[in-house]
């Protein structure tokens, strides 16, 4: 959605407020999150939210420079950019985040589509956010050969967030990655629908993971061999730009859901939000849209909706655990007169916005709620603001 001229001024004041930088110290989190002592007894419910792609155009890396210029640092700085949507992601017991793009050298060089390149500080930004773990495989895994992978990691592994779906060795591939939660152990696993063409390297099938429904079964059963109470799908599928699931995604979904081993599959790479879905007591979310981006020419495909849901899963009498709530939290990516994301229901509601700029936020709500609800999710349960 292009920028409306005419509330330029008041959105440059609402969107710069509160935004000052945090300290570089703050960027990062402890691997393991919430973690409880010993002796406390185990918890029946746990929080998980998940949030669309971390897709950073070169557009989104001149505003990160110009925000880290004005803290007084070089570099770039994306937690203004993520300010909204910290008090969320920091809440959960566990965060999971999406980087569709491969990680450059600090100084360069940063590039865009086809093949991306962006700044490290990102990952800092993801973990100052309060994100846990990061999914990788995504269809610019490639982009950068196996030195991208290895520079996208190490990062992660530098600030403190652990990562699924490329690997630096084939130990790292094979290995499940398992994060404990309270106590709890959770898996974790991602898988793409392509690398835009590019070749595994020679020698090297293991260092992404392309989708297949055996793989993942497979990885998932290890997850489990490991302890995992709890496996979560992050899925790099779809068709960009469109709000319909494909057919494809629909019959994978519910395919890989009846494996008692994964209990929850999360959906990027096609910009877009797409819908929820409850599938037996199990969820999908086919789209979440992009967390951030930045395109230059406006995206015209409602490119700049998101949501970052929210899952509580509770422990059964049986033993196990099943997603007992969803919660979704609208977003809109704002380009002008600066980046940032909003947190749509806050802003809709804003009493102290004037009644445009409310008008405008409130449409946007409507639109993904409708969006959201497109496979029956609010009848199933599903909660979202109106």
């Amino acid at each position: 959605m292009r920028k409306l001229p005419a509330v330029a001024a008041i959105l440059a004041a609402v969107l710069t407020a509160g935004c000052e930088a945090p300290e570089p110290d703050s960027f990062v989190r402890p691997v393991t999150p919430s973690a409880q002592p010993t002796s406390a007894a185990p918890p029946t419910t746990l929080t998980v939210v998940a949030a669309g792609d971390l897709l950073v155009h070169p557009a989104l890396s001149e505003q990160a420079a110009a925000d880290a210029r004005r803290a007084g640092r070089d570099g770039h700085d994306f937690t203004q950019i993520l300010a909204a949507v910290r008090p969320r992601v920091s809440a959960a017991d566990l965060a999971i985040c999406h980087l569709e793009t491969p990680l450059a050298e600090p100084a360069g060089p940063f590039t865009g589509w086809p093949n991306f390149s962006v700044p490290p500080q990102l990952a800092d930004a993801a973990a100052s956010a309060g994100f846990d773990t990061c999914s990788t495989a995504s269809n610019h895994s490639l982009d950068t050969g196996v030195e991208g992978i290895a520079r996208t990691l190490d990062n992660l592994d530098r600030v403190g967030l652990r990562h699924t779906g490329t690997a630096r060795t084939r130990e790292e591939a094979i290995r499940p990655t398992i994060l404990d939660v309270k106590g709890v152990k959770v898996g974790h696993l991602s898988y793409t629908l392509s690398f835009n063409d590019i070749p595994l390297p020679a020698g090297r099938p293991w260092a992404a993971n392309l989708i297949d429904a055996d793989a993942i079964r497979a990885e998932a059963r290890r997850a489990r061999e490991a302890g995992a109470e709890i496996v979560i799908l992050s899925m790099h599928w779809g068709t960009e730009y469109q709000h319909e699931p494909t057919a494809d995604q629909v019959d994978l979904a519910h395919d890989l859901l009846a494996s008692p081993d994964i209990d929850l599959i999360v959906g990027h790479h096609v910009h877009v939000v797409q819908p929820f879905e409850k599938v037996g007591d199990k969820w999908v979310a086919y789209g979440m849209g992009n967390l951030i981006t930045r395109f230059a020419d406006g995206s015209e495909e409602r490119s700049q909706d998101a949501v970052v849901p929210q899952f509580t899963f509770t422990r059964t009498a049986a033993g196990r655990w099943k997603v007992t709530g969803v919660d979704v939290l609208p977003t809109f990516m704002e380009y002008r007169p600066l980046a940032r994301v909003v947190d749509v229901t806050a802003a809709a509601a804003d009493p102290g916005s004037p009644a445009l700029l409310r008008a405008r936020y409130a449409a946007v709500l409507r639109r993904i709620a409708g969006l959201v609800d497109q496979r029956g999710a609010v009848a199933a349960g599903l909660r979202m603001p109106h």
